[in-house]
């Protein structure tokens, strides 16, 4: 028989009289002395962040908490209506909608800027790196071949900027987080924009994707953010559902205009 490996965390433990949080005493070195966001940081790297990493993550993770009246608020109001009981599936319902095509994005940008432009390992032997500009042009020919959507790109409402993108950039050229990452994705949206023949700006995913490169994150941490942020704002929207209810009435309104057309059209033997 294989002996098991030790299970282990290095988060946290717990004693009677203490918890400690990757290293730090959470009742006297955290409570009362860490703001949310920088708890978060403290998670998903195992420290603290400095003074410019945390403004600039806390911006992040404040961009992300609400966005309207969207499919994840849509899915969390919905269940909400249906299970009111139960808050955190309702949450949760919001949650599982974070994908590609909303805040999920974030990641796929990342990876993209990641993958084409690597952490340099700073050896003698370093193979020099394409400019910014053709790297950017692989990105959009590659994307179009395989008739993939550029993540980070566009957005149906904010035309012909978005204005989280632009006050993110504004943050990262004071904290000294606007490097090679963000001129990366800026020259990718300016490459799509001439592929495409339209205006493909930088969403606000696009630039989270971008800064999470800058600041060291994984790329893998970035999809973390969004679901981290959005829950926020998801318990505020169920919230105001049970004060303020619409999502009986979308039903009923959904239901009517769907199917009126089918009314009146039975197949069965008494039709």
């Amino acid at each position: 028989m294989s002996k098991r490996a030790p299970l282990r965390s290095d988060i946290a433990w717990s004693t009677p009289e203490a918890i400690g949080v990757h290293g730090y005493d959470l009742c006297n070195d955290l409570m009362g002395e860490v703001n949310f966001g920088d708890m978060a940081f403290l998670e998903v790297t195992g420290r603290l962040p400095n003074a410019n990493e945390s403004r600039m993550f806390n911006a992040i993770l404040v961009t992300l908490v609400e966005h309207g009246i969207v499919p994840s608020t849509l899915a969390a109001r919905m269940t909400y209506a249906g299970a009111p009981e139960a808050m955190q599936a309702a949450v949760a319902a919001g949650l599982l909608g974070l994908g590609s095509v909303f805040v999920g994005s974030t990641e796929g940008s990342a990876r993209m800027l990641a993958a084409a432009l690597p952490q340099p390992e700073g050896g003698p032997d370093e193979p020099p790196v394409p400019s910014l500009q053709e790297l950017a042009q692989d990105i959009v020919q590659a994307h179009r071949e395989q008739k993939k959507i550029i993540p980070g790109l566009g957005h149906p409402i904010h035309k012909p900027v978005d204005p989280r993108t632009l006050r993110l950039f504004a943050i990262a050229q004071q904290t000294g987080f606007h490097g090679l990452y963000v001129e990366l994705m800026q020259c990718v949206a300016d490459a799509a924009s001439a592929s495409y023949g339209k205006p493909l700006p930088i969403n606000a995913t696009g630039a989270i994707g971008a800064l999470c490169c800058e600041m060291g994150l994984s790329w893998k941490v970035s999809h973390g953010l969004g679901v981290m942020a959005r829950a926020v704002g998801l318990v505020g929207h169920v919230l105001e559902e049970a004060r303020q209810p619409m999502a009986m009435e979308l039903w009923h309104r959904t239901e009517e205009e769907a199917t009126t057309h089918s009314r009146g059209h039975l197949r069965g033997k008494n039709a």
